[in-house]
């Protein structure tokens, strides 16, 4: 099978592509799907497949999925199934390709793989549960489950590192990404960032309210932002949904945010376009939702660490503030002037993470692994 890799031609006998489950589309599946779009027809493999869920993105791509597929387990309910992942993503059949590439922020760089094939993994992160977030995980659930819990994160930390010397390369997201698989999976990685649909968004005339996007569980922090709002006497659209959006909503719809539940693609970039800024509360690794809110022409209020270093420029295209820290976060939104902001600055500083870009550094990646002289497998 031949694939098209750039200036030049790559030719291999096979390509499989890994992800980790595909049950919804936001910042780690459209990453995905722009490493699938590199490789028409290759074969997907991933825990889980949703395609109304994906909005019939990988369409194009037959999926292989888990045993657990049959449990008919959908983005609500999927992360009662976590200790089982590590097992069903290695029985997954992917040991038949000469090259996988996959995507993974805990459980897809474990697929089983030839003794001679090269495998690349884009890491989002290592699983945040075992390895940084143990006491967030365990304090989601009710205390009779935390013994066993806390012995599936142990195992859950050791299969990382064993099948993580199998991996040929990783590659991070970010700095903090590169950071953390340093420390805890000891390898070495480069750094590329996940691409941006740049192109969807087109700046507009602000309202008067915030805007926060993401998934709403605990590790998002998105009490931070809407305490802030409440202190400041500020709105805030909140889009996204999951197992925290009913403790925000109680405390804080109505009076303080207005919550949209998950939105699609063309409501989004209205919604980004409109809005004040953009309120990025949590440390991300890299946080895509910033991008696509300066694609827009908008400014970005984020902590002042991990992903946003590096996407959001200070004075220039956001404003950023101490971790966690809801009175600087409220001073923040009382008193910037959130829309002196030049859109034009925005727009061109979130067009260096375009797709384009994006997919030519992961295919040099995938070359570089393929290469005899490469290096980075651990030892």
């Amino acid at each position: 099978m031949q694939f098209v890799t750039g200036p030049e031609t790559c030719l291999v006998t096979s390509v499989g592509l890994v992800h980790d489950y595909l049950l919804v589309l936001r910042g780690a599946e459209r990453s995905f799907a722009a490493i699938a779009d590199s490789y028409p027809g290759a074969p997907i493999y991933t825990l889980l497949y949703d395609e109304q869920g994906t909005s019939g993105r990988f369409a194009g791509h037959e999926v292989t999925t888990s045993y657990l597929q049959r449990l008919g387990v959908r983005q609500d309910g999927f992360r009662r199934l976590l200790p089982l992942f590590p097992h069903a993503i290695g029985r997954l059949p992917t040991d038949g390709h000469d090259v996988i590439v996959s995507s993974s922020s805990a459980f897809a760089h474990g697929v089983p793989t030839g003794s001679s094939a090269a495998h690349i993994c884009y890491c989002y992160t290592p699983f945040r549960y075992a390895w940084f977030e143990e006491d967030r995980a365990l304090a989601e659930v009710p205390a009779i489950l935390r013994a066993p819990l806390r012995a599936a994160l142990a195992r859950s930390r050791s299969w990382d590192r064993k099948v993580s010397r199998d991996v040929t390369r990783y590659v991070a997201i970010s700095e903090l990404s590169r950071e953390r698989i340093a420390r805890y999976l000891k390898r070495d990685s480069e750094i590329v960032h996940p691409p941006v649909e740049t192109t969807r968004f087109t700046p507009g005339e602000p309202e008067d309210e915030f805007l926060v996007v993401c998934e709403l569980v605990r590790h998002k922090r998105v009490d931070v932002a809407l305490a802030a709002a409440a202190k400041a006497g500020v709105r805030v659209k909140v889009v996204g949904s999951g197992p925290d959006r009913e403790r925000l909503e109680s405390q804080y719809g109505g009076h303080v945010a207005s919550f949209l539940g998950r939105v699609g693609d063309d409501e989004l970039v209205e919604l980004h376009a409109r809005s004040l800024a953009l309120l990025l509360p949590n440390v991300e690794e890299f946080g895509i939702a910033a991008v696509e809110a300066q694609a827009a022409g908008r400014p970005v209020l984020a902590a002042d660490a991990g992903g946003a270093r590096e996407t959001v420029l200070e004075g220039e295209t956001g404003v950023r503030v101490p971790t966690d820290d809801v009175d600087a976060f409220s001073e923040a939104l009382r008193h910037t002037d959130w829309r002196a902001f030049d859109p034009a600055r925005c727009v061109s500083q979130a067009d260096t993470f375009s797709v384009a870009a994006f997919q030519r550094r992961m295919l040099e990646q995938v070359e570089r692994a393929q290469s005899p002289t490469s290096a980075s497998r651990a030892a």
